[in-house]
């Protein structure tokens, strides 16, 4: 989840904006504006160009100038969308294409646009050009047992530089994925790879099953070119807007009018489907997070991460979605419930697993804070607290006079209500996978464990800087803290556990550093900037994410890249997964401000090398924490790998060892993470089995005794529960 800011003063300024633009010539009414197709189009390109151009370089919180630099960064971040996988353009296409590299920051400003025209032209004719070589190669069939291998990642490959070596590219992919189909039909089977490390000596290939696959994997590639061939032209320039506002950074977007759509769903209360947050990168459909409590994260397969290369409906036959527009792919996604999807994705691993889904309806709301007591470790003693904070999530749209609506502070507040009879001496916070939400209630759920001062400092573009406070005195829960984190900790999470690690009120652990997101954005509805009815033939524009402030530590440094680093650090379940703002393109860079002046809880430094020594000798001794050690070797090893071999006899030995590999995986599950599913109550069964919150209970008794224990739940006694 993002962190936004409301839009009314920026949309104020857009009329001053747009009285400007009708005096540069694109009409001052509807009646004077041409009705020819292509001048319609022209004119709307650049009215958009005009209007995301005024935003960037005025409001956008990076001082980015439209020059050789900024076109350079728009080119790459175009060129990557339009052939990601590097299998339609060839060298001398990019060459070609190169020639407009310098030229976006002019065509931006002018508003007349040739790149996307010159590159939607060259894309399809690649395109016509692929499906009759794909085709010939279906037609001619493949040697499974000859010894090749292909390169799975595109970005160690170049591209193409003629139609031969092009050719043999598709060859090896089509050939790995008729491989890949042929044992999957055999597997179904009888679970026949599945039982069966390697293949047998001597086995022969079922040439029905064969052409079988065939049929499937060139119906698949058949969707794939026809989705390609519907891109219409202005799709390719909503494409390229969408670059040109992600070289500023890669939390900058042009949404069009059909991504505007999408988003705005993924912040209502419910839609069926499998609650899964989805983004476009580079021409991938990649997970970005699995909502509480949906189907998705039941099922227990699917996570953050993931690429989804197929999609299929039930046992229907899987649609290739590489290259496709977002949009396309959750419409295949998404569907009425009780009925089956069935995913192929790619782990971070590099291997590939069909992951089937039972839709419902994804209630978002249902992501609530949830708490409970858990016992102390079986050889300490005392009761410790644990809150769960999914999202920090607030409605702030509610108008209605009648109702109180729903915020996450007061949630966390009865939970320590609830959590204060029960004379807790210790209390966990788990923040893990926890995306962000409302500033509003990092802020207030910080001060619910000091007794009053800054909490973050926010810094505009113009350099000025804002610091928000906690000013009640009043302390909720005074003893022993701990914030749990993961790499997947974002924005509000990162300021929640800085401001309380920074104060020396909590301990914040975790097996990574938070994700780096110290960014904050609004979204802007273009058509609302439009002056009433003289440009309502250009309805709809779509909507703009810009960036406009940043985050800062009230110690000075900034959560952005850097993240926040955990006191106590404990083994990484993810160690090949390259996730956070540190990985992304363009992206703000980490710097300082002046520290703000504050009190901290304690007046000297937790022992961490003591603590850190106890909780290294409990983990080496942990058979549990063995097995997660085993597995988190395995992963890195092959995380790298991502050349793979053509060869029947290998590639069934790489299945039958990813079965294998699953079925371990799942045996610790509950060893990597705990997301609580607010729809059932197996939460409770999983958390006890959480080894990252058992540490943490364990790092609890060892802080007993290490600062006085009040437990005194002020606001609670005050309303005399």
């Amino acid at each position: 989840m993002k962190m936004f800011l409301p839009i009314r003063f920026i949309l104020r300024s857009f009329v001053a904006l747009f009285t400007g633009f009708l005096l540069l010539g694109v009409g001052s009414s509807s009646a004077g504006m041409p009705r020819d197709p292509e001048s319609f189009e022209v004119n709307r390109q650049r009215l958009l160009s005009y209007l995301l151009s005024q935003q960037l370089t005025q409001n956008h919180y990076r001082d980015l100038a439209l020059d050789d630099h900024f076109s350079t960064a728009a080119f790459d971040l175009y060129i990557q969308q339009l052939d990601s996988q590097k299998r339609f353009l060839l060298k001398k296409d990019l060459d070609a294409l190169r020639f407009y590299e310098h030229q976006i920051d002019d065509e931006v400003l002018s508003g007349y646009l040739k790149l996307p025209t010159v590159s939607a032209d060259l894309h399809r004719q690649r395109i016509d050009e692929v499906e009759s070589v794909i085709r010939q190669i279906m037609t001619k069939g493949f040697d499974l047992r000859r010894k090749e291998s292909f390169e799975t990642d595109p970005e160690k490959l170049d591209y193409c530089q003629d139609r031969n070596e092009l050719r043999e590219r598709w060859r090896k992919t089509l050939k790995y994925q008729v491989l890949s189909r042929y044992l999957e039909l055999l597997d179904e089977q009888g679970d026949v790879v599945s039982k069966t490390p390697s293949m047998p000596k001597g086995y022969r290939v079922d040439e029905e099953l064969l052409a079988t696959a065939k049929e499937k994997v060139l119906k698949s590639i058949e969707q794939l070119l026809i989705r390609l061939r519907q891109i219409t032209q202005r799709e390719y320039v909503d494409r390229y807007f969408d670059a040109v506002c992600r070289a500023f950074d890669p939390h900058t977007n042009y949404l069009a009018p059909a991504e505007e759509e999408e988003f705005e769903i993924s912040m209502k209360g419910s839609l069926e489907g499998i609650g899964a947050t989805l983004q476009q990168d580079d021409g991938y459909i990649k997970v970005v997070s699995i909502v509480p409590g949906s189907p998705a994260f039941r099922q227990g397969q699917l996570e953050a991460e993931d690429i989804i290369l197929k999609v299929a409906e039930g046992a229907d036959e899987p649609i290739d979605i590489v290259d496709s527009r977002l949009r396309d792919a959750v419409r295949l996604i998404r569907g009425k419930k009780g009925t089956e999807v069935r995913l192929t994705v790619r782990k971070p691993t590099g291997r590939q697993q069909v992951i089937p889904i039972i839709r419902d309806v994804v209630q978002i709301q249902e992501s609530f804070v949830r708490s409970t007591v858990l016992s102390s470790p079986a050889d300490r003693q005392g009761r410790f607290g644990y809150i769960r904070i999914p999202t920090f999530y607030r409605d702030f749209f509610d108008h209605d006079k009648d109702s109180t609506p729903r915020n996450c502070t007061d949630d966390v507040q009865a939970a320590l209500e609830k959590l204060g009879a029960s004379d807790i001496e210790g209390l966990v916070i788990d923040l893990r996978n926890n995306g962000g939400g409302a500033l509003t209630d990092a802020v207030q759920i910080a001060g619910l464990f000091i007794r009053q001062g800054p909490i973050v400092q926010v810094r505009d573009s113009n350099g000025r800087i804002s610091v928000l406070e906690d000013k009640d005195p009043e302390v909720a829960f005074d003893g022993p803290l701990i914030v749990l984190v993961n790499r997947f900790s974002a924005s509000a999470s990162e300021i929640l556990a800085a401001a309380l690690q920074d104060y020396r009120r909590a301990l914040v652990v975790g097996d990574h550093a938070t994700h780096g997101k110290g960014t904050v954005q609004t979204v802007l509805n273009l058509d609302r900037a439009l002056p009433p009815e003289s440009m309502d033939q250009y309805r709809p524009l779509g909507a703009m994410k810009l960036t406009l402030q940043k985050f800062y530590r009230v110690s000075g440094g900034s959560t952005q890249v850097q993240g926040v680093e955990p006191d106590l650090l404990l083994p990484d379940p993810l160690p090949y997964v390259q996730s956070g703002e540190r990985y992304t393109d363009y992206a703000l860079p980490w710097d300082t401000i002046a520290p703000v002046l504050y009190t901290p809880w304690r007046t000297s430094s937790f022992d961490i090398d003591s603590l850190r020594a106890a909780s290294r000798k409990r983990l080496a001794a942990s058979p549990r924490f063995k097995i997660l050690t085993e597995l988190r070797k395995r992963s890195q090893d092959r995380g790298g790998i991502t050349e793979r071999s053509l060869e029947l006899g290998d590639v069934w030995q790489e299945l039958s060892e990813i079965k294998k590999a699953q079925n371990a995986d799942a045996a610790v599950k509950s060893t990597q993470k705990v997301l609580e599913d607010p729809t059932g109550d197996d939460w409770l069964t999983r958390l006890e089995n959480d080894l990252f919150v058992g540490e943490a209970m364990q790092i609890l008794a060892d802080l007993k005794g290490s600062q006085p224990v009040v437990n005194k739940l002020t606001k609670a006694t005050e309303k005399g529960l």
